[in-house]
C-alpha cells in the first residue's frame, strides 16, 4: 500500500511537472522522430535505463506493454518487482494515447485519474527494436529495448543522442532486468 501512495505522489509530481509549462527556460523543444508506427509501436518493451524518479526508483525487471484498443488508444502495462527479483511482479495498468496522430510522436500517459505525464518520441529505430523517449523538462528519460538487453556500443550510442538533446546522460541509471545486475555500477 506504501508503495501505491509513493507512486500516486511521484504521479502528482510528474503530472506538475508535465502540465506545469513544458521546458524550462531557454531549452529548445525536444527534436521528435518523424513517425512512429502505432501498429509497431505496440507489444512489450523492456526499460534499459530512465533518469530515476519516485514511482520507478529501485523497481527491478521494468517492462511496459502497449497494446492498442479499439478506440485508438493503447493500455499502458508497467510490470516490475520491487527492489529484488524474488519479490512478485506487480502491475500497474494504465492508459497512454497520441497526441499528435498521424505523427505519433508526442504522447500522454495517466496511470491514476485526473494525473497524466506527457512524452515525447526522439528516436526508434527503423527496426523498432529501440526506444527513447524523454520529457522536455529534460528531468524524465528512457531507453526501452523489444529484448531485455542492448550492447553497449547501442547503449553508449542512445545516452549521446540524449546529451545532444539536452539531457545529462549522467542521471540515466540501467534498471536491472537479470539478478547478476543488482548492485552493479551504472545500475539503480
Amino acid at each position: 500500500m506504501v508503495r501505491w501512495i509513493m507512486l500516486l505522489m511521484g504521479a502528482a509530481i510528474l503530472t506538475a511537472c508535465a502540465v506545469g509549462g513544458g521546458p524550462r527556460s531557454g531549452l529548445p523543444p525536444l527534436e521528435r522522430v518523424a513517425v512512429v508506427d502505432a501498429g509497431r509501436f505496440a507489444g512489450q518493451w523492456y526499460v534499459i535505463a530512465n533518469i530515476p524518479y519516485a514511482a520507478e526508483r529501485g523497481r527491478v525487471g521494468g517492462r511496459v506493454i502497449y497494446r492498442q484498443r479499439a478506440d485508438g488508444r493503447f493500455d499502458d502495462l508497467y510490470y516490475s518487482r520491487e527492489q529484488s527479483f524474488d519479490a512478485p511482479e506487480e502491475l500497474l495498468e494504465g492508459l497512454a494515447w497520441s497526441l499528435d496522430p498521424p505523427r505519433n510522436s508526442r504522447w500522454r500517459s495517466r496511470f491514476y485519474w485526473p494525473l497524466v505525464f506527457d512524452f515525447e518520441v526522439i528516436y526508434i529505430d527503423q527496426e523498432y527494436r529501440y526506444l527513447v523517449y524523454g520529457h522536455p523538462s529534460r528531468d524524465y528519460a528512457w531507453i526501452m529495448a523489444r529484448e531485455s538487453t542492448i550492447n553497449q556500443e547501442t547503449y553508449a550510442e542512445l545516452l549521446a543522442l540524449l546529451g545532444a538533446q539536452g539531457f545529462d546522460p549522467g542521471r540515466l541509471l540501467k534498471v536491472p532486468q537479470f539478478p547478476s545486475q543488482l548492485g552493479q555500477p551504472g545500475f539503480q
